[in-house]
């Protein structure tokens, strides 16, 4: 991006000026200043016009932190021109903010290296980059612009609060890391080798016979306990704003984060559900298509005006993701207790967790496990409290 300044402006009037003067009068002085003031603009737009041969690179460390936590940003300019050393005026975009880096007679072959700390206050995919190279000339007449690099994204999670209690729902554990049930399983996962104790009717001969030893099958359990997160993204399920943030929703994603982790924790089955579908083609505009983890989808999770409950829990109710649904909404989505409650016959056990209410749970949401909370920390509190699911 270029910038004429007013100075190269007003030059360049005083240039056609003095040359149509010079011409029209015969005044040979006023065309040898209006031949002076075009040809210092034509230097000033060379001399900026020259493109430094930069080689950027960048790595944060680490790139995924929750909220709070610190996260560096390590910027490597490199000067990969042969002739002549660069002074450069160059700011990184971070986030919201600019970073001056500086480019002090950065000889050819040699990099400067600038560290700096991304802001993780909140929670949100922090896009860091490019670097933008401002170039301007001696006289002070032309400014350009130029990116740098490309973008690297932050990704600030929610606050996980620790929770010790974690719904077995009505699924049988065959393998014991629930409920205790004997080991037990006919779903085939995969081949290992043979170990002593392994029982000979697991053989699996075909293989055996192909690979030179004995291989047997490994069966998994597929009736472990599966929960099923439901984030209400819905503007109106959290209208009150704290400068322009929903406290509420930003606590439903530390409550969701906070029950994913302790899912993961013991091993069980979980899905990410978000009321208000994401738009289409957002992991790319994020920088990051192969992001796809639960914990990245918060992160990046976002308020949206349009949105209805219905599909959201139609899809429940068809496919039967789980056993156990945790919804968590805030104080615009109280009235839609009556919704999920409807999923009790799909789903035995339904934990609603509502952030930002001040008034409790109203007397519709009978049969369900209902946590009124201000906050991620609260629900953590709650939860562990909770005597039947």
């Amino acid at each position: 991006m270029s910038a004429l300044t007013a100075r190269c402006v007003g030059l360049l009037v005083a240039a056609v000026v003095l040359l149509g003067a010079g011409f029209r009068f015969a005044y040979p002085e006023l065309t040898l200043l209006g031949a002076a003031a075009g040809i210092a603009v034509a230097y000033a737009a060379l001399t900026a016009a020259w493109r430094p041969r930069l080689e950027v690179t960048r790595s944060a460390d680490p790139d995924r932190v929750a909220r709070g936590e610190a996260a560096m940003m390590t910027l490597t300019v490199r000067n990969a021109g042969r002739l002549r050393a660069a002074s450069l005026v160059a700011e990184d975009r971070c986030g919201d903010r600019s970073v001056p880096v500086p480019l002090l007679r950065l000889r050819p072959g040699r990099d400067s290296t600038v560290r700096y700390e991304v802001p993780t206050d909140r929670r949100g995919v922090v896009p860091v980059g490019p670097l933008r190279v401002t170039r301007r000339d001696p006289l002070g007449l032309v400014t350009l612009s130029r990116p740098y690099g490309g973008t690297v994204p932050v990704w600030v999670h929610p606050r996980v609060h620790p929770l010790n209690a974690v719904p077995t729902g009505a699924g049988r554990s065959l393998d014991g890391r629930v409920d205790k049930v004997p080991h037990g399983s006919i779903t085939f996962d995969s081949l290992r080798e043979y170990v002593v104790g392994d029982e000979l009717r697991r053989v699996h001969w075909r293989t055996s016979a192909r690979v030179g030893e004995l291989m047997v099958r490994e069966n998994v359990d597929t009736s472990l306990p599966r929960i099923v997160v439901l984030l209400d993204n819905r503007a109106v399920a959290h209208p009150q704003r704290v400068d322009g943030v929903a406290e509420s929703f930003e606590s439903a994603c530390e409550a969701a984060a906070s029950v994913l982790v302790a899912a993961y924790r013991e091993a069980l089955p979980v899905v990410l559900l978000l009321v208000a579908p994401e738009p289409a083609g957002l992991a790319a505009a994020r920088g990051d298509e192969a992001a796809q983890g639960p914990l990245d989808r918060l992160a990046a999770a976002e308020l949206a005006d349009a949105g209805d409950l219905q599909p959201a829990t139609a899809r429940l109710r068809r496919e039967r993701l789980g056993d156990t649904l945790v919804f968590l909404t805030g104080p615009g989505g109280r009235d839609d207790m009556g919704a999920v409650g409807a999923l009790r016959a799909a789903y035995p056990s339904v934990v609603v967790g509502v952030f930002g209410a001040t008034e409790p749970a109203p007397s519709g949401a009978a049969g369900l496990v209902v946590i009124d909370a201000a906050d991620g920390a609260a629900f953590a509190a709650e939860w562990d409290g909770v005597r039947r699911w």
